[in-house]
């Protein structure tokens, strides 16, 4: 077991160079330029605190993944981002969500896909699928999909055993699964379903939107869905302490995951899951980008925090 102790979280704090708070819509954010890790590249760090924030008072934590595109939309490639600052707080003032805070984890750039890809599920492919998965090249951009090794569970240890640590020293947190949750869309659906399956005991809630179960980009031949189902039904989490939230929409690729999707809503109901504990929502034309998670990003958020 890694440990991680106080004389160390203070280190974390001086190594990791904090800006000025940044301008959002709703709340503060605080930008953290960047993070170092002894099991990732550094990469930036974002935390989101509602208005008010107080250390008197205890809140919940929402991880996020892809976190550049989560509150400002000149961060990202296409001029989108999620709004969650504005999402969270109107959740907020309706009293429909507890206090909480939001942790942005941008991504490192080209072993994005590598540290988010889940590895037990990755290695339980038969190793040509693996070499022809890691060989594989975006024609579109004529850029490596798979940089780097899969590295996804050193991924979680970064959260886990470093970034968490932080924030529950930093802020007025609950430490506990029952107030600890992840999420991201599309790879980062994909993590956030592996994080709460390896790692029940810290998570509580995952927020899986446009979850790419297809792993590359067709349906035709490809055992990588299968292999989540497997891993999924042989590490699900206890559903009497664990939330799940999936969806999918119609368009650009999105349209490859509702036969996939299928397939894992038979493992939540196998498995004991219903109603109150797991949500999976379809979106006719939705498409595979940060405005489709926005314009439906209440939905998990009410569902997973209430």
């Amino acid at each position: 077991m890694y440990k991680i102790s106080f004389i160390l979280l203070i280190l974390f704090a001086f190594s990791c160079k904090k800006s000025s708070e940044r301008n959002v819509g709703d709340g503060s954010l605080i930008h953290i330029k960047p993070f170092h890790s002894t099991f990732v590249s550094h990469r930036n760090v974002d935390i989101w605190l509602p208005d008010q924030y107080s250390s008197n008072e205890k809140y919940q934590v929402l991880y996020m993944h892809d976190g550049h595109a989560l509150f400002d939309s000149t961060k990202t490639w296409n001029n989108q981002e999620w709004a969650v600052d504005e999402t969270m707080s109107k959740l907020l003032n309706e009293n429909k969500i507890q206090k909480t805070i939001v942790v942005g984890i941008w991504n490192s750039g080209l072993d994005r896909q590598s540290d988010y890809f889940p590895q037990k599920a990755f290695e339980s492919l038969p190793l040509n699928t693996q070499d022809s998965l890691l060989n594989e090249v975006r024609i579109s951009k004529n850029t490596d999909l798979y940089t780097y090794d899969i590295n996804s569970d050193n991924y979680l240890k970064f959260i886990v055993k470093e970034l968490k640590p932080y924030v529950d020293s930093a802020y007025s947190t609950y430490t506990d699964a029952q107030h600890t949750f992840i999420g991201g869309s599309s790879y980062g659906g994909l993590i956030s379903m592996y994080a709460i399956c390896e790692y029940p005991d810290i998570f509580g809630g995952a927020i899986c939107m446009s979850t790419h179960w297809t792993g590359t980009f067709t349906n035709y031949k490809n055992p990588i869905p299968e292999s989540f189902v497997n891993y999924l039904d042989q590490h699900i989490p206890d559903p009497d302490s664990h939330k799940f939230y999936f969806d999918y929409g119609t368009k650009t690729i999105d349209s490859l995951y509702e036969p996939n999707q299928l397939m894992i809503d038979s493992i939540m109901t196998k498995n004991g899951y219903h109603h109150k504990n797991w949500m999976t929502k379809k979106y006719e034309g939705a498409a595979h980008n940060e405005r489709a998670w926005m314009n439906r990003l209440e939905v998990p958020l009410s569902f997973i925090l209430k």
